[in-house]
């Protein structure tokens, strides 16, 4: 543990705290009795989607931002992102009184730009720079250096990794015993800050990271030893998938980390759902990774006590068809085909009749056109009741003579028709 005693001496989680007290509400840490019931445990919530800014990215950004000098905060501060760095760091700015420009990717929603400038007011400026946030991030700090202002990391400083560990500091004044602590992983910082504290004041926990499977970035460092940078990446979980993790969040990462865990983005829709379902929680995708990851270990958990840092609930309502659309993929009730009809009279009602089970529901019919304008197959997507109604489909598909291609997600053709 050298690189954490080192850390330690560097991090002043009280001092943070202190500093965070007039800026940041002290979330609840929730029993959550449906969880504890399905996993024979007790699981305990801590709420940082109930934040000022809907997210815990206020700890880190306010505390760095309040240990500059009086001449640097007067200067100007500058952050990339388009998602909750940016809302807590446009926060900050409000409450330090201080100018700070946030430079987001072009293809930014409309609704990300309102609320970082609802919560910044008249003391942010929004920039848009680059069609990535990679390419967002250089224009960032290049307009740093030329205007001499101060740029503030989303997760890879020892300020920002203090302040996000304040979370911890919550959690165990709250409750002491705590045998496993399951947090969200984008860029480490939330989860080197949290390490590092439980691993001073509660060393018996056990701190297990959960990463979106399309974004594997801290999981392919582990494995490598050292900061990767992956060439593609699913953003899907927009909170969580960066395509490499910070150095300094890396070496402390790897000694608070017991374990790594990739969740399907499949499964971190299905928990969303549930969640607003069962217990009216409205979370966004990396809010919903340390519950999402739970399935997995559910025999180590049984009979302990348990918290999930529910990280944060900026979720875009216009994204809740694609979050049950990909549930219901994940869960193996939707599916799509592509399928040629007999051109004879009464094949699709044929279809409809004898191929579809009495649940079975067709969402999605179209035909396609082929290039001499002539209709071509029908792409057609079926929802199910149950997943095991999926092999008595395909069995009546091959009984009816039905000429059928099935589309998988992972195909380039799916990508493109669906």
């Amino acid at each position: 543990m050298e690189t954490i005693n080192h850390i330690t001496a560097s991090l002043d989680f009280a001092a943070a705290a202190e500093k965070l007290k007039p800026v940041i509400n002290r979330t609840a840490l929730h029993f959550n009795q449906h969880l504890s019931a399905k996993y024979q445990c007790n699981i305990f919530l801590k709420r940082e989607d109930l934040q000022i800014v809907r997210s815990y990215k206020i700890r880190g950004a306010y505390n760095m931002m309040s240990h500059l000098s009086s001449e640097k905060l007067q200067q100007g501060v500058v952050c990339a992102s388009a998602g909750n760095h940016a809302q807590g760091f446009a926060y900050s700015c409000k409450k330090l009184n201080c100018k700070g420009v946030v430079f987001m990717p072009v293809i930014t929603p409309n609704q990300k730009i309102r609320q970082t400038e609802m919560f910044g007011e008249n003391f942010i400026e929004i920039k848009l720079a680059g069609d990535t946030f990679d390419d967002c991030a250089i224009a960032a700090k290049k307009y740093t250096e030329q205007n001499n202002m101060t740029f503030i990391p989303p997760f890879d400083d020892l300020r920002i990794i203090e302040g996000q560990g304040t979370v911890a500091k919550e959690i165990l004044e709250d409750l002491t015993d705590i045998d496993v602590v399951f947090v969200p992983v984008g860029g480490g910082g939330l989860c080197a800050g949290v390490g590092t504290f439980f691993k001073i004041y509660s060393p018996k926990t056990k701190i297990i990271g959960a990463e979106p499977e399309g974004a594997p970035s801290m999981f392919e460092a582990l494995k490598a030893g050292h900061p990767v940078t992956l060439e593609n990446i699913e953003r899907f979980v927009d909170g969580a998938a960066v395509k490499k993790v910070g150095d300094i969040t890396f070496s402390i990462c790897k000694e608070v980390l017991d374990d790594m865990h990739l969740v399907p983005e499949g499964k971190v829709c299905s928990t969303i759902l549930k969640l607003y379902n069962e217990d009216a929680i409205v979370v966004e995708p990396a809010g919903a990774l340390s519950i999402a990851a739970l399935d997995a270990y559910a025999d180590v958990i049984k009979g302990k006590n348990v918290v999930c840092i529910v990280s944060g609930s900026n979720n875009d309502i216009d994204r809740m068809q694609e979050i049950k659309e990909r549930s219901l993929q994940y869960e193996g009730l939707k599916h799509y085909f592509l399928i040629r009809f007999a051109q004879r009279p009464g094949a699709l009602k044929e279809f409809v009749n004898h191929v579809l089970g009495d649940n079975d529901d067709i969402t999605r019919f179209e035909y396609m056109q082929k290039h001499n304008k002539e209709t071509g197959p029908a792409l057609v997507g079926i929802e199910l009741k149950s997943k095991e109604d999926y092999k008595v489909l395909l069995n009546k598909l091959d009984q009816y003579k039905i000429n059928y291609t099935e589309l998988k997600n992972n195909d380039n053709a799916f990508g493109y028709l669906v």
